[in-house]
């Protein structure tokens, strides 16, 4: 064998390792194959629902800005009924979450939507928006009253994940870890 075709050979062989993946995972994409099992807990929306044309309004009387600039994640707190002890408990407990982020608590935004919270609440759970969404969320309300159920928005408006009322704190970090770094 002379060095050229050793060469195109060679070549050819490096080009086919890169390029096998590729090719098996466009054929295993273009089949509709999807895994069984993923690693997020919470769940997938399929598709992801764009939540942009929702009107959600602040407390202050501000829209909020679904699309981002500054590449926030939305972190949706969404109650049904009166925000009881339990349900402010479980808010009190996202704002730590959020802290706990370190450097990029500031990529997490959480808004609660639901009854108005009491000023004194409202004020201990800063930076937490509060608003209404005037029922266009209605579907990922839970269904029990004081309950807190969430829903995860990317920073173009979608929504992506939800978590049904009685959530695992500990599994939704993991989560919010993986799309705030």
């Amino acid at each position: 064998m002379d060095k050229i075709l050793k060469g195109r050979l060679t070549f050819a062989a490096i080009v086919l390792v890169f390029a096998a993946p590729i090719i098996v995972a466009l054929a295993l994409n273009l089949s509709g194959w999807r895994p069984q099992k993923t690693r997020n807990y919470g769940a997938l929306v399929q598709p992801p629902a764009d939540v942009t044309a929702l009107p959600v309004t602040l407390a202050g009387g501000a829209r909020l800005d679904w699309r981002d600039p500054q590449w926030h994640w939305t972190l949706l707190a969404l109650g049904h009924g009166d925000c009881a002890d339990a349900c402010r408990t479980r808010l009190a407990e996202l704002m730590r979450l959020r802290i706990t982020l370190g450097r990029n608590a500031e990529r997490l935004r959480i808004v609660y939507l639901g009854p108005a919270l009491p000023a004194r609440d409202a004020a201990a759970l800063a930076p937490l928006q509060s608003g209404d969404d005037a029922g266009g969320l209605a579907a990922y309300h839970p269904s029990d009253a004081g309950a807190l159920a969430l829903a995860l928005v990317d920073p173009n408006g979608l929504l992506m994940l939800r978590y049904p009322a009685g959530y695992d704190a500990g599994r939704l970090r993991e989560d919010i870890v993986k799309v705030v770094h």
